[in-house]
């Protein structure tokens, strides 16, 4: 496996479907003068996906690496700066194939936006994810990202309902 560079030019706009498989939820609770977090296993696993595209049109000079497998994308992770505070999002991160999860494909594609965002000289690296998709939750806190706050309804106003509460998480530098 090799991680490059993706060439903008050739992959903006591509569109592409993340898909995750989640047993559980943490559950976000308004509580007394703060909030309670607590885990919530679901009856049955859930299949969940989002559809999203390449170097989206909201990113500030994004940068975008890919894991490839010979001539074939099986993961990606992408991030720009944001300069109005000196901190450097990641938008996606994704890996494509479930055989290739969990063989540091991940890691890899983590390490090198981190040394991107080092690079740029960022003061953290931050992300978003959705408090049912656990396994993304584990993989973040792995590489040192801690839960820096959350939007009960950034996606609708039926987040809470569908268990998909956006997550911020944060990594100093």
């Amino acid at each position: 496996m090799d991680i490059k560079l993706l060439d903008k030019a050739a992959y903006a706009g591509r569109k592409f479907t993340a898909r995750y498989q989640t047993t559980g939820y943490y559950d976000i609770r308004p509580s007394g003068q703060g909030f309670q977090l607590a885990y919530v296993p679901f009856d049955a696993p859930e299949e969940r996906s989002f559809d999203d595209t390449f170097y989206g049109e909201w990113l500030e000079d994004p940068i975008a690496y890919g894991a490839f497998e010979g001539e074939r994308l099986i993961g990606f992770v992408e991030g720009s700066m944001e300069t109005w505070n000196n901190r450097f999002r990641i938008s996606n991160i994704c890996v494509f194939e479930d055989a290739a999860r969990g063989s540091g494909v991940g890691t890899q594609l983590m390490a090198a936006i981190q040394q991107e965002a080092a690079t740029r000289r960022a003061r953290m690296i931050i992300l978003e994810t959705q408090t049912c998709n656990e396994n993304a939750i584990a993989f973040y806190k792995k590489n040192g990202f801690d839960i820096i706050g959350f939007d009960l309804y950034s996606y609708s106003n039926t987040d809470p309902e569908r268990h998909e509460v956006r997550i911020e998480m944060g990594k100093k530098l």
